[in-house]
């Protein structure tokens, strides 16, 4: 049985913030059942890890939650988030601190190929 999850977030656009409470919801559900965890930002969805954008999705209005308070908890259980190289080129690079490292598309292919890895895309 596979002991990784890789949750590749892509096609989820922020302007939708109905879109991206769910991946980040499965990630910490997974970090907590002790699987290790990575969500890789890219393409459209990669504009979160820049800092400013996931403070200003505003996704539980009653409470007054952000997508980034839902990130951060998703973080505080052990959660990696990544960022792909193009979505620095394309945004900047001022990051989210929760962000651990900078990979390329090379680094998504060989962890979603790996046996040991489930890999969910949105």
């Amino acid at each position: 049985m596979a002991d990784k999850l890789l949750i590749v977030m892509v096609n989820s656009d922020p302007v939708n913030s109905e879109e991206l409470v769910a991946p980040f919801s499965q990630a910490t559900v997974a970090a907590a059942m002790e699987y290790d965890v990575e969500v890789v930002l890219t393409g459209i969805s990669g504009k979160v890890a820049i800092k400013g954008v996931a403070e200003s999705i505003l996704v539980d209005q009653a409470r007054g939650k952000t997508l980034y308070d839902v990130m951060r908890d998703a973080y505080e259980v052990g959660v990696k988030f990544k960022v792909c190289s193009p979505s620095l080129e394309r945004w900047g690079n001022d990051l989210i601190p929760e962000i651990s490292e900078t990979v390329g598309g090379a680094y998504v292919i060989s962890e979603a190929m790996d046996d040991d890895t489930v890999t969910f895309t949105y």
